[in-house]
């Protein structure tokens, strides 16, 4: 069954848990699993009638949208393939329990999961989807806003290999010619020689150092252009496949034609693409290669939020999956969200590649979000040398607006360019300079510039610094840490750090589904109220360390 199909929704919230299916499932888990345990706290994680938009009215009745929803969070969180899932929705008994089924239902044909996430994947469902998911555990009273949150972000591969320029070409004319030969196999009669063939007859790999590569490329982009011309001129006005389309793009990227109207692959002083436009695979036109630091990678950025409170479960409540960009510019994004959910927190903890001083200030002033995290350090070549006369030595009178330096001398050149905004420049003159005996410890120049930002932000900016050095703050700040064990649980244990699926849409499903896998898995595990279990009490050993006051490590079966 495919939901590609005409098909509407006919919500069946409220449906009970057949009888047999109750019992022999709870007699076959007393203690429960986290599938049966979504259905016992939950009433499951959502109801069909939260669907109904995303389907047309008329049609033939499909299968329950909310029922695909579970599964596919549970294919997640056990890290099943879709033909895993469908069995387990067949034999399992707790995944009958949690979707009311009876024991003898026959479940559905594995591509079922695969419609459904592609029909997860447009607009913004996959967000609307963890809005329910989170709702319902506010209801539940197992999360909660204005507390505490801490945000990271990790890098994801793209399901497409890493290619070579070479590769990249030959391989995006060979996907071009797939397609062509499926859909218009005309168009290549006439043009596909055996010398093709032998070119693209078969899946482009070549080892790291090929024979003649510029001759190859050069060859592989006529070829290409060949392969379009043709397409234009027997197919005026149609429009190119997807992967006749990607090889127009590449093609435009890596190759130009010189003043003899010859075509050659672009040198650098043609100017070469950037890597933020750059395609780096015919099959994943969204994936671009990053570099942060030693890393380096082709494919997505993703930012998790979770909250952090004391005593209490942490629940991710935010997963954006995008293409490289600052992390500073991810967080009005996060807070547009949590705001939508109305999850906003007290405090936010994030690391510096998130802070700015402007960002602070939006974040308080928009949101009442109190940002906790480093602002970057003064990068003046003074302070670099750790030499000389910084910003931070020089008095800044707002309400005069003059400028004092260190050696007394005032400047009231103070101006405001709008290409240096929100910054204000002050310059000294150069008969104040010059004289100066201290002028080799302020400035190379023959005369000082000092840059500030306006009185709230440098204001800001200042107390942030030294926030910093605060003994509270270091405390409070340590806490963020806790989001590195919550990315490499994503990223490793639910192998969310390769993507299963081309392109940000789907990756970011594949985020989602992740993201409310590990909140049920985190908030399944804890004993409830009436709960028998108790833990180990200490030794005795333990004790004479405890009534001495003498410090001793903590045992984690005495969850202290």
């Amino acid at each position: 069954m495919s939901l590609r199909c005409l098909v509407s929704v006919r919500p069946r919230s409220g449906v009970q848990i057949p009888a047999l299916t109750a019992q022999v499932a709870r007699t076959s888990n007393p203690r429960g699993t986290t599938a049966m345990w979504v259905r016992d706290r939950l009433d499951g994680l959502w109801q069909d009638e939260d669907f109904e938009a995303w389907y047309p009215r008329d049609g033939r009745p499909g299968l329950s949208p909310a029922q695909l929803a579970t599964v596919c969070v549970l294919q997640f969180l056990l890290n099943l393939s879709d033909r895993q899932a469908a069995e387990a929705v067949r034999c399992r008994l707790d995944f009958k329990y949690a979707l009311a089924l009876e024991l003898d239902d026959p479940g559905f044909h594995h591509s079922v999961l695969g419609d459904f996430r592609d029909r997860l994947a447009k607009d913004d469902r996959a967000d609307r989807l963890l809005d329910l998911a989170l709702e319902r555990l506010k209801a539940a009273g197992l999360v909660k806003a204005r507390g505490r949150q801490r945000t990271d972000s990790t890098h994801i591969l793209a399901a497409a290999r890493e290619l070579t320029r070479l590769e990249l070409v030959l391989e995006a004319v060979r996907a071009a010619v797939e397609e062509l030969a499926r859909t218009a196999p005309g168009l290549l009669d006439g043009l596909v020689t055996a010398e093709w063939g032998e070119r693209y007859g078969r899946q482009v790999r070549m080892c790291s150092q090929p024979s003649h590569p510029v001759t190859r490329l050069t060859q592989a982009g006529t070829d290409a252009a060949d392969l379009l011309t043709r397409f234009q001129r027997h197919r005026p006005g149609h429009r190119p496949g997807p992967q006749l389309e990607a090889l127009r793009q590449i093609m435009v990227q890596q190759f130009t034609v010189d003043a003899r109207g010859r075509l050659r692959p672009r040198h650098e002083k043609d100017g070469l693409v950037p890597a933020r436009v750059r395609i780096e695979s015919p099959y994943d036109l969204e994936a671009r290669w990053v570099r942060r630091g030693h890393t380096r990678w082709t494919g997505y950025l993703a930012h998790v939020t979770e909250t952090c409170d004391d005593g209490s479960v942490n629940v991710i409540t935010d997963v954006a999956t995008v293409v490289s960009a600052a992390d500073s510019q991810a967080l009005p994004a996060i807070h547009a969200r949590l705001k939508r959910r109305r999850l906003l927190p007290a405090q936010h903890l994030v690391d510096g590649g998130y802070t700015s001083v402007t960002g602070f200030d939006a974040a308080t002033r928009t949101h009442k979000i109190a940002l906790v995290g480093p602002l970057p350090a003064n990068s003046s070549q003074q302070r670099a040398r750790d030499a000389g006369f910084a910003r931070e030595n020089f008095i800044i009178d707002f309400d005069r607006r003059e400028v004092t330096c260190p050696n007394g001398k005032v400047s009231g050149n103070w101006n405001e360019p709008p290409a240096m905004a929100p910054f204000t420049v002050v310059r000294f003159d150069k008969r104040q300079c010059g004289p100066c005996p201290e002028k080799s410890s302020c400035t190379s120049g023959a005369a000082r510039t000092v840059n500030f930002l306006p009185r709230h932000l440098h204001e800001l900016q200042a107390r942030n610094r030294a926030d910093q050095q605060d003994h509270q703050w270091k405390r409070l700040y340590a806490s963020r840490s806790g989001v590195e064990g919550t990315v490499h649980e994503l990223a490793t244990s639910h192998r969310a750090r390769r993507c299963r699926y081309h392109g940000t849409a789907k990756t970011h499903v594949q985020h989602v589904l992740t993201a409310i896998a590990i909140n049920i898995e985190r908030l399944s595990e804890q004993e409830p109220e009436n709960s028998a279990y108790r833990p180990r009490p200490p030794t005795a050993f333990q004790q004479y360390l405890d009534a001495r006051e003498l410090p001793r490590p903590l045992w984690w079966r005495q969850g202290k």
